[in-house]
C-alpha cells in the first residue's frame, strides 16, 4: 500500500508571500520510493495523498520585531505610536535591539517630525525629544498584550472554526503547497499529509504533521529614489504614479542577483538561513526588479532553470520579453541546469527585439590559441583562458521616439549588451583580455550601423583596475601593473589594448552634473579619485565596486539615477546579502535619452 516515510520543510520559518513547498517521500505498492505526487485525480491500487494547511492562533496575542523578524517583539517604541508610523515599525525584540537599531530608526520619527512641520502640526514639538535617545514600552503583562493594534483594527481577528487547549484552528489551503499571508502573520503553520482511500475517502494510516516557526512578514527595505542628474530640483520615486520617464527616455536595470548556487551558508553565514533560501529570495529579488519598472532589465547570474521556470514566466506578466544566454560548461562540471548565465528583458510596449548575438569567451580563446600558439602550449594557455564567462550583446528597436519632425519614421535602435567577467582575482590577464574582446565585437557593431550602445554587468574590476581603465578610458596605460602578470602573451603588445567606442560610466554623472537636491549627498557616495560608487558589492569579505552601466556619450545622455547606498542605509554591521536586499551585490539603474541624430 502506498504509505509516507518521511515529511519536511526546507525551511521552518515561513514568509509572507513565499510559497512552502514540504519535502514528502513516499514508499509506492510496488517498494519503489518516490517525491512524485499522487492526487486524488491519479491514484495508486485505490490511494492517493490528502494535503490541509491550518493556521493556529493561540489566545496569547505575538507581535513579531520590526528589525529580526524571526523575532517575538517584547517592546513597542512610543514616538512610533504618537507620531502614527505604522505599528509594524515600531516592535523590538529586546533593549539591545532597539539601542542598536536607533540611528536607523529615528529617521521615521525625523521623516513624520517633517511631515507634521510641513502641515503645520501642533504636535511638531513632540519630535524633538527623540533627537539623542528612543522611549519604549514593555509589552509584557496583560495590559500591554491585551492593546496591540494593527492601526485601528485588531492585530488577530474574533472569528472561530475549532478551539482545542486555549487555540484555534484554521484551515487554510488543502493543496501540497502553501503560500503565507499577511493574515498569518505572528501564526504558527500546521501541515497535514495523509494517506487516503479513494472509494471511502477515509484516511487510513498515520496522519503526518509540521509545525513551522510563526510566519513573519517579508522585510522590505526602504525605496531607493530615481535623482536627476541634469540640474532640475526635483527627486522623483519610482512607483506606478510618478515614475519621471518621458516619451524620449528609457531606463536601464543593471543588477547581479547572486545566483542560488553560490549563495551558501559558508559564504554567507551572517545571513539568516531563511533568507538565503531560493524560495524567499526569489521573491524578493522579483518584488525588487518589478518595483523599479525598468524598460531594460540586464540580469547576471541568472542560472538557466530559474530564467526558464521562474524570471521568465513572471517578467512575462508585467510585460517583458527575455532573452538568455547561458555560460558554457567546459569548466563547470555540475549539473547542467543550475549553471548561471546573462539574461537581458525589454519592455515589450518600448521596444521590439531586431538581433542578438552571444559572445563565448571560451570560443574566443579557441580560435586565439589556435592561430597564435604551437600545440605543445595550447592545453596549458586554454587551462588559463577557459571560465565559461559570455556576454549577451542584443539589438532593440524603440517603439518612442525624441527625433523630432525633421525625422519622422526614423528607425531609433539601441544596443544593449550584458556580461559577467570572471571572478578570479589572480587572473587580471583574463579579465582584461575579456573585456578587449567584447568592446572589439562591440565596434564592429558600430562601425555597421548608427547606434547609441550600452555596457552593462558584473565585470568583477574595481575602478582603477586595467579593464575599468580600457571601458572608461579607451585605453590601458603600458605601466598600468595589472599588465605586469601575463604569462600566455595575451595583451601583447599593450599598443592593442584601445577601443574607439566613447564609453562614459552612468554614475560618474553624479560627480559631473551641477547643483540639485540630492546630489551632494550621492557626490560623498563616489570615490573621489574615480567618481564611481564607493561599493556595488558588500559582503564581510569584500567592500567594493564591481557593476558598471558605460554608455557611449555621442549618442545618449544621462537624465537620472537610482541613488547610491550608503553603509548607513544597509544598517549597522550589516553585510548582503540581508533579510532585505537578497543579493551581495546592489542594483544601479539609469534614465537615459537619445541625442538627435542632428547632436551627433
Amino acid at each position: 500500500m502506498l504509505s509516507v516515510l518521511r515529511v519536511h520543510l526546507p525551511s521552518d520559518i515561513p514568509i509572507v508571500g513565499c510559497e512552502l513547498t514540504p519535502y514528502v517521500l513516499l514508499r509506492r505498492p510496488d517498494k519503489t520510493v518516490t517525491t512524485d505526487d499522487v492526487p486524488d485525480s491519479s491514484p495508486i491500487e485505490g490511494h492517493f495523498l490528502r494535503y490541509k494547511w491550518y493556521r493556529i492562533q493561540s489566545d496569547k496575542k505575538v507581535a513579531v520585531c520590526s528589525v529580526h523578524p524571526s523575532e517575538q517583539a517584547t517592546l513597542q517604541c512610543l514616538g512610533c505610536v504618537k507620531a502614527k508610523i505604522p505599528v509594524a515599525k515600531s516592535y523590538h525584540c529586546s533593549p539591545k535591539c532597539f539601542s542598536d537599531a536607533w540611528q536607523h530608526h529615528r529617521v521615521l520619527h525625523d521623516r513624520a517630525a517633517s511631515a507634521v512641520n510641513e502641515n503645520g502640526s501642533e504636535e511638531e514639538e513632540l519630535f524633538g525629544r527623540f533627537n539623542s535617545s528612543g522611549s519604549a514600552a514593555s509589552l509584557s503583562g496583560s495590559a500591554s498584550a491585551t492593546s496591540l493594534t494593527n492601526g485601528s483594527t485588531p492585530l488577530y481577528p474574533a472569528a472561530v472554526t475549532q478551539r482545542s487547549g486555549g487555540e484555534t484552528w484554521f484551515e487554510v489551503g488543502r493543496s501540497k503547497t502553501y503560500t503565507p499571508t499577511a493574515d498569518d502573520i505572528g501564526h504558527v503553520l500546521k501541515f497535514e499529509c495523509v494517506v487516503v482511500e479513494a472509494e471511502t475517502k477515509v484516511p487510513v494510516g498515520h496522519v503526518n504533521t509540521i509545525l513551522t516557526s510563526r510566519v513573519i512578514p517579508a522585510p522590505s527595505p526602504s525605496p531607493r529614489r530615481l535623482v536627476p542628474v541634469n540640474g532640475v530640483d526635483v527627486i522623483g520615486h519610482l512607483d506606478s504614479d510618478g515614475r519621471l520617464s518621458s516619451t524620449g527616455t528609457f531606463t536601464v536595470l543593471s543588477y547581479n542577483i547572486l545566483s542560488d548556487v553560490y549563495a551558501t551558508s559558508e559564504l554567507y553565514s551572517y545571513c539568516p538561513s531563511w533568507a538565503l533560501s531560493w524560495p524567499y529570495r526569489r521573491q524578493n529579488l522579483l518584488r525588487e526588479i518589478v518595483g523599479y519598472r525598468a524598460d531594460i532589465v540586464c540580469l547576471q547570474e541568472v542560472q538557466s532553470d530559474h530564467y526558464e521556470e521562474f524570471f521568465a514566466p513572471e517578467l512575462d506578466k508585467h510585460g517583458y520579453v527575455g532573452l538568455y544566454k547561458r555560460k558554457t560548461n567546459e569548466v563547470y562540471s555540475g549539473i547542467t541546469n543550475t549553471i548561471d548565465g546573462c539574461a537581458t528583458f525589454f519592455r515589450r510596449d518600448r521596444f521590439s527585439h531586431v538581433k542578438k548575438y552571444e559572445v563565448e569567451f571560451n570560443k574566443a580563446a579557441q580560435s586565439w590559441t589556435d592561430s597564435q600558439l604551437p600545440s605543445a602550449q595550447k592545453k596549458t594557455a586554454l587551462n588559463r583562458l577557459f571560465k565559461d564567462n559570455v556576454a549577451l550583446i542584443v539589438v532593440l528597436e524603440a517603439k518612442f521616439s525624441n527625433q523630432g519632425a525633421d525625422n519622422p519614421g526614423k528607425r531609433q535602435l539601441l544596443c544593449v549588451a550584458n556580461t559577467h567577467v570572471n571572478v578570479h582575482q589572480d587572473l587580471k590577464d583574463v579579465k582584461l583580455w575579456q573585456v578587449h574582446t567584447l568592446l572589439k565585437g562591440l565596434e564592429k557593431i558600430a562601425a555597421s550601423a548608427d547606434i547609441p550602445m550600452l555596457v552593462c554587468g558584473d565585470f568583477n574590476s574595481v575602478p582603477g583596475s586595467a579593464p575599468h581603465a580600457l571601458l572608461a578610458m579607451g585605453k590601458v596605460d603600458p605601466l598600468h601593473p595589472d599588465l605586469a602578470a601575463d604569462p600566455l602573451g595575451i595583451l601583447r603588445p599593450n599598443s592593442k589594448l584601445v577601443h574607439q567606442l566613447p564609453l562614459v560610466s552612468a554614475y560618474s554623472s553624479f560627480a559631473r552634473m551641477g547643483v540639485g537636491i540630492g546630489l551632494e549627498q550621492q557626490r560623498r557616495r563616489l570615490d573621489p579619485t574615480t567618481n564611481e560608487p564607493l561599493f556595488t558589492n558588500c559582503t564581510r569579505d569584500f567592500i567594493g565596486t564591481l557593476d558598471y552601466i558605460f554608455y557611449t556619450a555621442d549618442s545618449l545622455t544621462v537624465e537620472s539615477l537610482l541613488e547610491l547606498l550608503d553603509e548607513e542605509s544597509l544598517r549597522k554591521d550589516t553585510a548582503l546579502p540581508s533579510p532585505e536586499w537578497s543579493s551581495d551585490h546592489i542594483a544601479l539603474l539609469a534614465e537615459f535619452r537619445c541625442m538627435p541624430r542632428a547632436r551627433r
